[in-house]
C-alpha cells in the first residue's frame, strides 16, 4: 500500500485567471481566507509533503511555509508545464496534484486514487466526477503519478504539445469517478466563487 508519507502534493497556483479579471485566484478570499487555504487544509494530511507552484506573489504564497516553485517557461503554459517542475522537486515516489482553486477538495483524493493505481499497476491516475445529471467529466488536473515520469512528460513538452490528455495517451492512465462532483467545484467567475461560499462544506 502507497502511504501517505510517499506522496506529495503539488498546488497548481500558476495560471493567469482571465476570467477573473487576471487576480491570482489563489489568493481571493474564500469565507474570509485565500482560497489557497483551503487546499492546503484539505490535502495536507493526504500528502507528506507539499508544493506550491506560482508565478506570481510569490512571497505571499512563501508565508505558508512550504516551497514555492515558478514555471520555467514564463508564459503560462498551463497545467503541464507545473506538473514538470512539480514532478522535478518531488523527493517522494509518488505526485499528488491539485489545483488551488477547488476547496472543497475530497478528503479521500490520495485515498482513492492510490487504490486504483495499485490494482490496475498504472503510471497516472486521474478523478473524474459524476454529475447531478449523471454525465462523468474527467477532472484532469487532480492526478496522481509516479514521480519517475518526469523524463516522460519532458519528452512530451519538447514537441511542443501542451494538452493534458494527450499525454495521457501514451501512459498507462486510469480514472478514478468520484460522486460528488462538488468536490471538483473550481473558480472561474466572480459569481462561481459566491455560489461555491454558499455551498454547504462536507
Amino acid at each position: 500500500m502507497i502511504s501517505s508519507e510517499k506522496i506529495t502534493g503539488l498546488i497548481l497556483a500558476g495560471g493567469r485567471a482571465q476570467r477573473m479579471g487576471g487576480i491570482d485566484k489563489g489568493l481571493i478570499p474564500f469565507h474570509g481566507k485565500p482560497l489557497i487555504e483551503s487546499s492546503i487544509s484539505r490535502l495536507k494530511p493526504q500528502v507528506s509533503a507539499i508544493i506550491i507552484n506560482a508565478n506570481r506573489n510569490i512571497t505571499k504564497y512563501a508565508c505558508y511555509g512550504y516551497p514555492v516553485i515558478m514555471d520555467e517557461t514564463p508564459d503560462f503554459s498551463g497545467p503541464l508545464a507545473g506538473f514538470s517542475i512539480g514532478l522535478k522537486h518531488c523527493k517522494t515516489p509518488y505526485l499528488l496534484t491539485t489545483p488551488c482553486d477547488s476547496p472543497l477538495l475530497p478528503t479521500d483524493l490520495a485515498e482513492k486514487m492510490v487504490a486504483e493505481l495499485e490494482l490496475k499497476n498504472l503510471d497516472l491516475v486521474y478523478a473524474s466526477s459524476r454529475e447531478a445529471d449523471g454525465k462523468v467529466w474527467s477532472q484532469p488536473v487532480f492526478c496522481l503519478m509516479k514521480a519517475s515520469l518526469q523524463d516522460s512528460l519532458n519528452h512530451f513538452l519538447g514537441k511542443g504539445d501542451l494538452k493534458i490528455d494527450h499525454w495521457f495517451k501514451d501512459l498507462k492512465a486510469g480514472t478514478v469517478v468520484f460522486e460528488n462532483a462538488r468536490g471538483f467545484a473550481n473558480v472561474n467567475t466572480p459569481e462561481e466563487l459566491a455560489t461555491l461560499e454558499n455551498t454547504p462544506n462536507e
